[in-house]
């Protein structure tokens, strides 16, 4: 009759391929040399690694589903071609691809094999203690391509460790800062599934307030908002403030910055600059009487950005001048600025 992968298993025809997968790691564990001591262990190991790599390759399965064991060793044709499969008949190089090492239980309890007690089924069919105890991400396909690292992840003292934070960038503009407001951010991430090892895809809107005056650079973080992974705690997600180029000012801490543009006549003769604020429509009067240098700055106190700590309070308008010459000065014109500059 042929062997029966599935009864090897111990699964149904009509099995999943992650219920492939969980009984491919729960036997695998349990009859590994390493671990097993028992006389049948090594042959079991073996039988266990061939029907996993039948069952979990989808061309294999079909023609061990549809002819069995003898479609599998030749004599039979797919699609007019002749079809043969045979077991390398290394069952720790399957182990290894699928869970990314050869001796998981060196790799975890520094070289020990006591692990028996450490070692059981939870509710999930995963196994660990108080969680899920092994888990690749599993790559489709035959296990003759190597799985991907095994995810799991442990401190020197067995206890789970946390992914490094994710950072995002929050772009704020001048005027974000200086009303403040609301800002919501949609992420996407993954959450473990009830079996403890698949994961879906799961939406979560992250509402965000940003507060008067904050500095660039600020960090907002959302504790444990990253992905989900068995014996891994999530990653924090941290939105760094990041101001927007702003098409009228810069800005310097609290303060703001405008350069306002001039001509040469009006540096020399004085005028009145009518100068924008961050309120919508505001323009404030600013007379200029003193001869206007190009380093010349003037500060228009307490229009600024409110204070971090003191929003109430406000930083000043700081204005630079952008002085335009002009291009071409007429020979009578130049006689007469002769006369009247010193």
């Amino acid at each position: 009759m042929g062997k029966d992968y599935y009864k090897v298993l111990g699964i149904s025809k009509s099995a999943s391929e992650d219920e492939i997968k969980k009984a491919y790691r729960k036997l695998a564990l349990k009859y590994h040399p390493d671990k097993n001591k028992s006389a049948s262990a090594e042959e079991k190991f073996k039988e266990i690694a061939e029907a996993y790599e039948v069952l979990s390759d989808p061309e294999k399965k079909k023609m061990y589903d549809t002819h069995g064991e003898q479609g599998l060793n030749g004599g039979m044709s797919k699609d007019g071609d002749s079809y043969s499969y045979s077991f390398h008949g290394d069952p720790k190089a399957t182990f290894e691809a699928f869970f990314g090492t050869s001796n998981p239980f060196a790799s975890f309890f520094g070289g020990q094999n006591d692990v028996e007690d450490m070692m059981f089924e939870n509710s999930d069919g995963s196994f660990g203690q108080g969680g899920s105890f092994f888990q690749s991400n599993f790559s489709r396909g035959s296990p003759r391509h190597r799985a991907d690292n095994v995810s799991c992840q442990f401190s020197q003292r067995g206890q789970p460790t946390q992914d490094p934070p994710i950072h995002c960038d929050l772009k704020c503009s001048l005027e974000d800062i200086y009303k403040g407001g609301s800002r919501k951010m949609k992420i996407t991430r993954k959450r473990l599934n009830p079996d403890g090892y698949s994961t879906r895809n799961e939406d979560k809107i992250l509402n965000i307030d940003i507060k008067k005056g904050w500095k660039e650079g600020t960090k907002i973080t959302f504790p444990k908002e990253g992905d989900e992974k068995p014996n891994t705690i999530p990653a924090d997600i941290v939105f760094t403030l990041k101001d927007t180029e702003h098409d009228k000012f810069k800005r310097d801490g609290s303060n703001i910055i405008y350069t306002d543009t001039v001509t040469l006549k009006q540096a020399l003769t004085g005028f009145t600059a009518m100068i924008p604020t961050l309120d919508n429509g505001r323009n404030i009067p600013l007379p200029c009487t003193d001869i206007i240098k190009p380093d010349t700055q003037k500060r228009i106190r307490g229009e600024g950005l409110p204070l971090p700590k003191q929003p109430h309070r406000r930083g000043d308008l700081l204005v630079n001048f952008n002085i335009v010459f002009p291009d071409y000065l007429t020979r009578q014109n130049k006689n007469v600025l002769k006369d009247v500059l010193p």
